[in-house]
């Protein structure tokens, strides 16, 4: 065996995407450019992962090479991928804490139409957990505390409404006391 590909690296995930029920890409992210370079082998490889996992009831897969971990949830298939060389736990823990932070993101309604509704956050989860190959975090709690003082920064959040329903109604008090 070649002892370069045998060295530890931090580059352990080569690609995350989400699929739905019928093999249609919702979500992709490759982080090895010399893995799958064009969008038509993308899709290819997508293909034949979905086509391999999606009757099956297992939670790892080996396809071209690679390590690929999956889970299903209602309408979606989230795939974690990695070199054949991979530890499967790490690729796991990668694909469990992107799963159970989604879950917690959209109030355990992980499904096709609620992760579209909230696709910017469903990114912002990714990079979190991912930056370039690259295993961030993998506690689903810290990945949504991050994400969500992000979302606070937004004016129009849950709590800046509630915030500034809460100072109208005191506005309006004291305009009356006057």
């Amino acid at each position: 065996m070649d002892s370069a590909a045998l060295e530890p690296s931090l580059y352990t995930v080569k690609a995350v995407f989400i699929l739905d029920n019928d093999g249609n890409r919702l979500l992709s992210k490759y982080y090895d450019p010399e893995l799958y370079p064009s969008m038509k082998e993308q899709k290819n490889f997508e293909t034949n992962v979905f086509n391999k996992t999606h009757k099956a009831d297992n939670e790892i897969a080996f396809l071209e090479g690679m390590t690929i971990v999956y889970k299903s949830s209602i309408d979606l298939f989230f795939y974690v991928v990695g070199s054949a060389q991979e530890n499967e736990l790490m690729l796991m823990a990668v694909l469990n804490c992107l799963f159970e932070s989604l879950s917690q993101m959209l109030r355990k309604n992980v499904e096709k139409r609620t992760l579209l509704d909230n696709m910017d956050g469903v990114f912002l989860v990714v990079d979190e957990i991912i930056d370039g190959g690259v295993i961030l975090e993998s506690d689903p709690q810290q990945v949504i505390e991050k994400v969500n003082y992000r979302a606070d920064d937004n004016p129009l959040s849950e709590q800046s409404v509630a915030q500034v329903l809460q100072s109208a109604k005191e506005q309006i008090k004291w305009s009356i006391l006057k």
